[in-house]
């Protein structure tokens, strides 16, 4: 599992006993936000299923649409670690529970890594569609 985040999951803010409610009222939660949700649902994956490899990737600010045309970051290494961790057959590749750029390992916030706080997402996630994460 390949699970597209962000270094602005720095500036996010878990809110996992909010988000139900915000999303009920029709807020959506904020960019940052999303991206620290696509970190604690990867690392809850890695946590639970074991024989699952998840990692999380910040592409970096490459220049897309979205990015931008005066984005600094490289295109071609935006996508790099993705096909890297989808196609490659080496041991570095099939490490899970890792939030990467560039191939490399990054620190990130501790809300994604604590499990308490991935539980209650996982909860909240059971709450809005029915359905629970085995």
């Amino acid at each position: 599992m390949i699970y597209l985040s962000s270094s602005m999951h720095q500036q996010g803010d878990a809110r996992v006993d909010r988000l139900s409610a915000i999303l009920e009222h029709g807020i959506i939660p904020s960019y940052s936000d999303s991206k620290l949700h696509d970190l604690i649902l990867a690392f809850a994956v890695a946590r639970k299923w074991p024989e699952v490899i998840s990692n999380a990737v910040d592409p970096g600010w490459v220049p897309t649409k979205m990015g931008g045309s005066g984005a600094p970051d490289d295109l071609d290494k935006g996508f790099a670690t993705q096909v890297w961790l989808a196609v490659a057959n080496d041991e570095e590749s099939k490490i899970s529970g890792r939030y990467l750029h560039h191939k490399e390992e990054m620190h990130c916030s501790h809300q994604a890594t604590e499990i308490e706080i991935q539980e209650k997402f996982l909860a909240v996630c059971k709450e809005i569609t029915g359905i629970s994460f085995q």
